[in-house]
């Protein structure tokens, strides 16, 4: 089973669907003992860094996130939920995030249009991540006015353009990141979907 986490900010629908079109089990939920015995869990999100991290803290689900990270299963965030396994954002001040990765997110700065919006083309900087099993570079989807800046190369999978290169997928061990949202990505946003879900060792 995939536990998709649910503390009310996500695009929880639409991840949870492309799950079950994968052909995986999926449950949206905010239980803590549900996520913790999920084979692989993905951290959704839409909308502001200190707002999802409140929400979070609240539930206290930020130390279920964590502790989740700890077990060595797969746990994989998508939008703002890459965003919220760093350390910190300056979005609409300094807010302190989940640090399962260390980096910052910060805002685009120069003279070109925020948001960043459209489709993008994918570099991949770790070409040897199972991430990446059987897919060739190729275009998805993005829509986001802060980018993750990761401290550790080592941390950074994959890379798109956008007046600079821009943080796209993250991983280290068992803790990945999409900064596009892999089920609005076409055919290879499903391919990245279903590698990740691969990687939790579910019987179909």
């Amino acid at each position: 089973m995939i536990a998709i986490i649910d503390y009310g900010m996500g695009n929880l629908h639409s991840v949870s669907k492309a799950v079950e079109r994968l052909g995986y089990e999926a449950v949206v939920t905010g239980d803590a003992e549900q996520i913790l015995a999920a084979e692989g869990a993905i951290l959704p999100g839409v909308g502001a860094f200190g707002d999802a991290m409140e929400q979070l803290r609240e539930s206290g689900l930020n130390d279920v996130v964590v502790r989740y990270a700890e077990s060595g299963k797969p746990l994989m965030g998508i939008c703002l939920g890459m965003q919220l396994l760093f350390a910190s954002s300056e979005e609409h001040g300094d807010h302190e995030g989940l640090a399962l990765l260390p980096g910052s997110v910060v805002r685009f700065r120069g003279d070109y249009k925020v948001p960043h919006m459209g489709w993008n083309r994918l570099v991949y900087k770790q070409d040897a991540s199972p991430i990446f099993q059987g897919i060739e570079e190729g275009h998805v989807y993005f829509v986001h006015s802060y980018h993750a800046k990761p401290e550790r190369e080592s941390d950074l999978l994959a890379v798109t353009d956008y007046h600079q290169p821009v943080t796209a997928i993250v991983g280290r061990d068992n803790v990945y990141g999409m900064q596009f949202h892999p089920e609005k990505s076409g055919d290879i946003g499903m391919k990245l979907l279903n590698n990740f879900l691969a990687m939790c060792k579910i019987s179909k």
